[in-house]
């Protein structure tokens, strides 16, 4: 996701395009557009609902346009935008974060199942693999969704992803240690949450941010 290319496609460069419209052509823009919605439809659709998928790409789109001065152009746009896209979707979750009462009476009978054979796995390669289940689907975004906007984003992307800390690290703006440490603990949190979802109990406690990393966006 992180390490896209430099388009090497028919017709003028990204470089040329960029100094099109940074020169005041703002219509230019419109190519980069068609060239890198895939990208960024496919990152935004990974974190998004389906019916948000559209509006946050656009939103990530926006951004980068409006905050075009300042890609140095050191690395492919792609890479660029596919920073920019990941900060857009964690944008979403702070904005639409609320307490939720969640109850395993919520689930299917065969999501409840999958999650009593999620509770025994060790290998996290496993567990990458058993996420792809419909029935995963149904516990997983019932339970992401008692996280905060950043253990969400850290453990989609390095525990369902399955991206290298480092790449994670770039595409959130964090440092190496800070997703480390982060993607470790949201995991627990996830864990705990599923069982909490297990015994059957709403949970009634809402997953706050954690005071002594607000800043770790920042680092």
């Amino acid at each position: 996701m992180s390490n896209s290319p430099p388009y090497l496609g028919d017709g003028p460069q990204d470089f040329e395009i960029i100094s099109r419209v940074l020169g005041g052509d703002a219509n230019a823009f419109e190519t980069l557009v068609h060239r890198y919605s895939r990208l960024v439809v496919g990152i935004v659709g990974k974190h998004i609902p389906r019916d948000r998928v559209d509006e946050v790409a656009q939103d990530a789109f926006v951004e980068g346009f409006h905050s075009l001065s300042s890609f140095s152009q050191k690395g492919p746009f792609g890479h660029w935008m596919a920073k920019i896209a990941v900060r857009c979707c964690y944008d979403f979750w702070r904005k639409h974060y609320r307490m939720k009462e969640v109850l395993v009476s919520d689930l299917s009978q065969e999501a409840q199942d999958w999650m009593d054979n999620l509770l025994a796995v060790q290998s996290n390669e496993t567990f990458k693999r058993d996420a792809a289940a419909a029935e995963a689907c149904e516990v997983l975004e019932l339970a992401l969704g008692r996280l905060s906007p950043e253990d969400r984003m850290v453990v989609t992307l390095v525990h369902l992803e399955g991206l290298p800390v480092k790449e994670a690290a770039v595409l959130l703006g964090w440092s190496s240690t800070t997703v480390k440490v982060r993607a470790h603990r949201s995991r627990k949190k996830l864990r705990r949450i599923i069982l909490e979802l297990q015994d059957g109990a709403p949970l009634t406690e809402e997953v706050r941010y954690e005071k002594a990393q607000q800043g770790c966006s920042k680092n």
